[in-house]
């Protein structure tokens, strides 16, 4: 008979049950710096890092990982203390993954579209002590510095292509001649430590520092070779920002894999099919809007490439034809969902065999949904505000996403009111509105300020901008609330033309949305613009809101 380790404990006499204590020999905090040391020791001349002509193995990338904890400990930096990094998807953000924290400091991957005065505002909220800065965005980063009373120590990150002023002591190359390739580190001394900094696109206000720790680090890397089932070897294309939730756990992934990361500076069409021509890429990861970059290639930016390369999107819920197009292109498509506070994807829809036999079009539709909790997450649910209580699975109606689990965030950097407000009710409050089907499937309807509520019937701006998106001409579309006297607020539609299409009016947008949807659904009105942005690609509806209360749209 089998004795559970709770059986143990409770039939242990009195007095020694403290042989079942934990122990260095069976307790050790989860990290994913595990994850490097394990690489490189079981394949050192496997190519872990590709960028250009530069090929880098796996020893050789623990070894340089080392130089920099250890030159980065010689410059004062240790437990807590903040390394921000300003750079695109190159090496030396990849290596910093791992050295910053093996330091024992916090990363803070810095996003590179942000203003000067957003980065001098998070430099000085982190308190960073030290700033690894590529010297393509010096001109930002010299501003950002002069606005600061006691700026961080600049080390340069030289890159042949790229220019700008040095800014810096010294250059990344330089500060890692300085460390130690063999120094050893013991990892963190509790695995709630902090490992990485991440701030919130702060649409609405000041970004919000969002804190990771290594335990949910850990698992989040793993809970993406679970969920994709990336195999031996996978080759990972960074189509994905790292600064963006710490590339969605994958710089840690690709390690536990021992895997190659294709880095890619700048996400072009053409980078993306040369590297699944030359590189053998067979996994990448991206928004909707990198995926409709890729369907929309023109001719002479494609290549041919093996199919079945496997995409992860997240971000906003991409549209069917958004899905059933890059299957048509020979991808196969995983749908995920999550936010900065979750470490990046924890939901999944996983996919069911059966669904395999229904038309492209009704796959598209089952893949656009949220779907279950990721496999290393403990709970994703969906609850009406009103009553706390999950809502009924009926598809229709509508709750809040909140989440629980280890791959939810520590909570925000000083930052204690919003902190309890997000996880008041004893989940994280994700702010998304959402239905669930059925057969526990969520799906995203909206976000709690984005529905439109139209002589008190709610309508889902994410459904209209679905069903719009269908139509040819449409390279990107945003539905937001317009008042109306009679309706309370009713659609509209702001639309931007895809470059090589012939604009459609008004009239032609509405009339096909009506093919598509329930009428009193349909945009009342349409504006053809170009969206507005964050710095991360979502779409601004704020702007759009203020834009019609101002009347300027």
């Amino acid at each position: 008979m089998t004795i559970g380790m709770a059986e143990m404990e409770r039939s242990a006499p009195a007095g020694e049950e403290d042989f079942l204590r934990r122990r260095a020999a069976n307790h050790v905090p989860l990290s994913p710096l595990s994850f490097l040391r394990r690489a490189a020791a079981a394949h050192p001349d496997r190519i872990a890092v590709v960028y250009g002509q530069r090929r880098r193995s796996w020893a050789e990338t623990e070894a340089r990982v080392r130089r920099l904890a250890s030159a980065l400990e010689a410059l004062g930096i240790g437990r807590g203390d903040t390394v921000a990094v300003m750079a695109a998807n190159t090496p030396e953000l990849y290596e910093a993954h791992f050295g910053v924290p093996m330091a024992g400091a916090v990363l803070s991957a810095l996003n590179i579209r942000l203003d000067a005065a957003t980065i001098a505002y998070i430099l000085e909220h982190s308190e960073a002590k030290v700033l690894l800065t590529d010297t393509d965005f010096s001109d930002t980063m010299k501003a950002a510095l002069a606005m600061l009373a006691q700026p961080p120590v600049v080390i340069d990150i030289i890159d042949p292509v790229a220019e700008g002023e040095r800014l810096g002591r010294m250059d990344y190359e330089a500060l890692l001649e300085t460390g130690d390739p063999h120094r050893s580190f013991p990892g963190p001394g509790d695995e709630w430590d902090a490992i990485s900094l991440n701030y919130t696109s702060g649409t609405t206000g000041r970004p919000k520092g969002v804190l990771y720790h290594h335990r949910g680090a850990y698992l989040n890397a793993v809970g993406n070779i679970l969920e994709w089932d990336m195999g031996e070897r996978p080759v990972y294309l960074w189509t994905l920002p790292m600064f963006h939730c710490n590339g969605w756990c994958f710089p840690w992934t690709m390690a536990a894999k021992a895997g190659t990361s294709v880095c890619l500076r700048k996400v072009t069409a053409r980078g993306i099919y040369q590297a699944l021509a030359e590189e053998g890429v067979d996994h990448l990861c991206g928004a909707p809007i990198v995926l409709k970059m890729i369907i929309e290639a023109a001719p002479d930016e494609q290549r041919a490439f093996a199919p079945g390369c496997k995409v992860m999107t997240a971000g906003a819920a991409p549209p069917a034809a958004v899905l059933e197009g890059m299957q048509k292109k020979g991808f196969a498509v995983t749908h995920t969902y999550g936010l900065t506070e979750t470490y990046g994807p924890a939901t999944s829809c996983a996919w069911r065999e059966e669904w395999n036999e229904l038309p492209l079009e009704e796959q598209a539709a089952r893949k656009a949904r949220q779907g279950l909790t990721y496999i290393v997450n403990e709970e994703v649910v969906v609850i009406d505000p009103q009553t706390g209580l999950p809502v009924p699975r009926d598809g229709r109606t509508l709750g809040e996403i909140r989440f629980r689990g280890n791959i939810v965030m520590k909570g925000y950097l000083k930052d204690a009111a919003a902190t309890e407000a997000a996880f008041a009710g004893g989940r994280f409050r994700s702010g998304d509105l959402a239905v669930c089907h059925p057969d526990g499937y969520v799906q995203i309807k909206d976000r709690l300020k984005d529905i439109i509520i139209c002589g008190g019937e709610n309508i889902s701006s994410i459904e209209v901008e679905d069903a719009i998106s269908h139509h040819p001409a449409v390279y990107a579309v945003a539905v937001v609330a317009l008042p109306d006297e009679k309706w309370g607020e009713v659609p509209c539609a702001f639309i931007e033309v895809a470059p090589s299409s012939v604009p459609p009016t008004p009239a032609e947008i509405i009339a096909f949305a009506r093919e598509r949807l329930a009428h009193f659904k349909c945009p009342k009105r349409v504006v053809f613009t170009t969206l507005p942005r964050t710095s991360t690609g979502k779409v601004q509806k704020r702007v759009l809101r203020d834009g019609i209360a101002a009347g300027q749209s």
